[in-house]
């Protein structure tokens, strides 16, 4: 028996700790030399206290090879390489007398060498050396350049005799060092005196003004940081105070101190100064002097051709304080060019304003990024604002193919076209027409479908300003805030897991955003109509409902043949015609006409009257008219930040509008009290949802935590009993609890009675730990926390109700581990997900009792899932 059939029959675990240990046992000195040392453990303490901050671990040049589980497999895979492919190719070909003729006679020379620059000779090792990691070997010259970085940063704090030093207990044995760095503070040094001087009196008056938020006081502990935010303190002042031309270099300080004296009480004299501009005309270097600034004249160029920016022949009007320029036709009006604009005569010039300025023509995608010029007049004191608009197209085709993934679609294309309009009423209104399709795997479907499909169509009008009939927007949101309305229409016929829909809905809202940390949308209108195409194929999609039922309907053929067809099968010859044999035996058992079998009350009565009215709620038609309002917050500085938080709040209210005209005009009612709009029910419920998203940069470069917490709830009444599928919570999949597949997990301990089970109320928290691995792969360890229960609903199955804080018992846990590839555009993720703590199993069972390959939960997503 050979070693790899002994490998396949050892336990999982086994195999893995022997993976592990046989990786540790390989050589990682194949590419150290003799006089070399692999750096393996770096260590950092200040005054004896060991330092795990990445701040100031980042100092220092050298780090040890990354690991993987304590094994370096970077290393391992960068040592795999023939670090001389080149001449080991050319050895082989000398190796035997005629070889090199022979393949050249074969080949051609030319070819001899391509082979020489092939996959198999040189490019393997190029990959392995490529997404491996070259051993870290130890550097003298980088420990000297750690030690002054350290020293220079402790500096920074007011250390100044702060003394860094490789520490005694650095280890170097059979090529291998263990390196450490010990940093002595001493005692720190504090602001004593704090004097001024100032060039400008423009910039004096300011200054004094602000003074008392300064981040500098007398007696504070000297920190360089704080030096530099009075720096940025300042020039954000000064240029929102009307100094346009203000620079950050003009603000340096003078700092006096005497480090040989070593007392208790060290102190700095500390000057402020801040200089006037300098500019240098030929050979000679002028001083001005900075001066507050007022608008004088603002001047817009409307359709400005950046091939051909002559000024000549140009119309001219004004409209307010602005001097609109253009040539041609004015295609905009004046009142839309001027909401772009937020500088005004007379005012006081402000940064802010021209920051705003640009967001706001930036964000109407009229025009391309434009262009802000200040003239100053000869006295200094007065600005000329020119603003150049150079317009985008009128007309735009765009065509886009996405990967997409979703809790129905295991992995899908999506095929979208659409025309944009712009300036469509000469408002700067945008006009998006477009078409979509869609086909995909579906994640859990009936054998004999395997594929959805979605075709649909979306009409969109964006208007840069909130759309209020005889009311003023600006009074309601300033034009800064991005004020947007937006109004849209859309159609869609979706195929996909059995029941297929087509579905109508329009909208309309507002969003605003005050900065770019945070965005409100409210849409005062939303209607959605769901129409089930495919009604009768409710059993045939709802395997698991069906079964129930036709479990119930055993020992009744022979009294009601009709309702059966015979299957073929010995030992289940019959089961329940689909759909008149299961409509048929569901009436009768709930008319009590079943010859008295299940009466009224009984178990089965109503277990078949549950899966009834589970029926009736899946295919019946819904129709939605809603408002909501969205909040949005982040503090994130870019896609590369690692160090951030997210918050999405959102609350939902659907019926009402609807239920107070029924009060003043009479609709019509179904048999159990409902009013009907166009033959149809309208829905009634409030809904709250609260989504919180929590990334930490660890010490490791590249390491994350990241955390999610997710609650919401939706709660009937009124017309309604439940809440409409389309508008429920499910749990389980690749973004939720990835122990289970989607719609799987739940309600509560019910243990998934229902093919897609669903509820009104969630409860769910993420974490994950992502690590990088080598090159763009990298890795995650995650744990996801959460279920679903029905609250204050029609639902009578108590191990699906949630009852308070026992129920949180209930919550299931899912782990595991995941791999993701960085493509560029997308992020190809991979999971593998175990049941880790399942609530439908017996209390005391519940813990790691699927936790093995066999029940491992796969799962293929795009992108992170929080």
């Amino acid at each position: 028996m050979g070693i790899r059939n002994v490998m396949f029959r050892l336990p999982t675990k086994v195999g893995l700790i022997l993976l592990v240990l046989s990786l540790a046992a390989c050589s990682t000195l194949k590419n150290v030399g003799e006089d070399e040392y692999l750096l393996t453990e770096s260590e950092l303490r200040v005054e004896g206290k060991k330092i795990i901050d990445p701040t100031v671990t980042g100092l220092i040049s050298q780090k040890p090879n990354s690991k993987l589980l304590g094994v370096p497999l970077r290393l391992h895979i960068y040592n795999m390489a023939n670090p001389n492919p080149d001449s080991t190719f050319q050895d082989w070909l000398d190796r035997k007398p005629n070889r090199r003729q022979r393949l050249t006679n074969l080949l051609s020379e030319k070819q001899l060498n391509r082979l020489g620059e092939s996959f198999l000779v040189k490019g393997a090792s190029n990959w392995f050396k490529d997404i491996g990691e070259a051993p870290t070997i130890l550097d003298s010259l980088k420990t000297d350049q750690s030690l002054k970085r350290l020293k220079a940063y402790y500096g920074s704090k007011g250390y100044f005799n702060a003394i860094a030093r490789q520490t005694t207990d650095t280890i170097y044995e059979k090529n291998r060092a263990k390196i450490g760095y010990d940093v002595n503070l001493g005692k720190p040094f504090y602001i004593d005196t704090l004097n001024y001087a100032i060039g400008s009196k423009d910039i004096d008056s300011l200054f004094q003004l602000a003074k008392p938020e300064t981040y500098v006081h007398q007696g504070d502990q000297f920190d360089l940081a704080q030096f530099n935010q009075e720096r940025a303190r300042l020039t954000e002042l000064f240029r929102n105070s009307g100094v346009w031309n203000f620079q950050e270099s003009s603000i340096n300080f003078d700092i006096l101190m005497d480090t040989l004296a070593i007392s208790d009480d060290q102190k700095l004299d500390v000057t402020l100064n801040i200089d006037n501009p300098k500019s240098t005309i030929g050979n000679r270097t002028h001083v001005g002097e900075y001066k507050v600034n007022h608008i004088n004249n603002v001047h817009i160029y409307a359709d400005f051709d950046l091939a051909n920016p002559t000024s000549d022949s140009l119309k001219t009007i004004q409209y307010k304080d602005l001097n609109i320029h253009y040539k041609g036709d004015l295609k905009y009006t004046p009142k839309a060019i001027s909401e772009t604009v937020f500088f005004n005569k007379d005012s006081l010039y402000r940064e802010i304003d021209r920051t705003r300025t640009y967001r706001k023509i930036s964000s109407l995608n009229n025009f391309k990024y434009p262009n802000i010029e200040p003239i100053p007049d000869s006295t200094g004191t007065k600005l000329d604002m020119h603003i150049f608009l150079a317009p985008r197209p009128k007309y735009s085709l765009g065509f886009n193919v996405d990967v997409t993934h979703s809790n129905i679609n295991t992995i899908g294309t999506t095929f979208n076209t659409s025309l944009n309009i712009r300036n469509v009423f000469g408002g700067m209104e945008n006009l998006s027409v477009s078409a979509r399709g869609t086909i995909g795997l579906l994640s859990d479907s009936p054998p004999d479908k395997k594929f959805s499909s979605e075709i649909g169509t979306d009409v969109k009008l964006s208007i840069p300003r909130f759309a209020f009939p005889f009311i003023d927007s600006e009074r309601i949101t300033p034009a800064y805030m991005l004020p947007s309305t937006n109004i849209s229409a859309g159609m869609a016929l979706q195929k996909n897991i059995g029941l297929d829909k087509q579905t109508f809905n329009t909208h309309y809202g507002y969003q605003w955003s005050p900065n770019d940390k945070r965005r409100n949308n409210l849409e005062i209108l939303d209607i959605e109509y769901i129409k089930n195409l495919n009604p009768d194929a409710f059993y045939n999609v709802y395997q698991d409902t069906y079964s129930q039922l036709d479990d119930l309907a055993k020992g009744f053929e022979s009294d009601y043949p009709q309702f059966y067809e015979t299957t073929g099968n010995p030992s289940d010859p019959f089961q329940l015609r689909i759909p008149s044999g299961t409509t048929g035996f569901t009436q009768e058992v709930l008319q009590n006409e079943l010859g008295g079998e299940y009466p009224e009350g009984s178990d089965e009565y109503n277990e078949v009257n549950r899966i009834e009215n589970r029926r009736i709620r899946l295919t019946e038609n819904n129709l939605i008219l809603s408002a909501h309002y969205t909040y949005f917050k982040t503090n994130r500085e870019g896609l590369t930040d690692r160090n951030f938080y997210s918050f999405r709040g959102r609350l939902e209210s659907a019926g009402n509008s609807l239920s107070l005209l029924a009060n003043i005009v009479e609709f019509k009612e179904n048999q159990g009290g409902q009013d009907l709009l166009l033959n149809i029910p309208y829905s009634q419920y409030i809904k709250a949802e609260f989504d919180f998203i929590k990334h930490f940069r660890l010490a490791s470069p590249g390491t994350v935590l990241a955390f999610r917490s997710f609650f919401g709830l939706a709660l009937p009444y009124g017309n309604s009993n439940n809440i409409p599928f389309s508008r429920s919570y499910f749990a389980g999949g690749s973004n939720d609890n990835r122990g289970w597949q989607a719609y799987s997990l739940g309600p509560g301990s019910s243990g998934s009675l229902n093919d897609f089970n669903e509820a009104n109320m969630k409860i769910a928290f993420n974490t994950e730990y992502r690590f990088p691995i080598f090159g763009d792969l990298k890795g995650a360890l995650f744990a996801d926390v959460g279920n679903i229960w029905n609250v204050l609903d029609d639902e009578t199955n108590e191990k699906a109700v949630f009852e308070g804080i026992k129920s949180l018992e209930e919550l299931a846990v899912g782990s595991g581990i995941g791999f993701r590839y960085d493509v560029s555009y997308f992020i190809i993720r991979l999971d593998f997900g175990f049941k880790t703590y399942d609530p439908a199993k017996p209390m005391g069972n519940r813990w790691f009792q699927d936790y093995n390959i066999k029940n491992m939960v796969t799962h293929i997503g795009i992108n992170y899932p929080f």
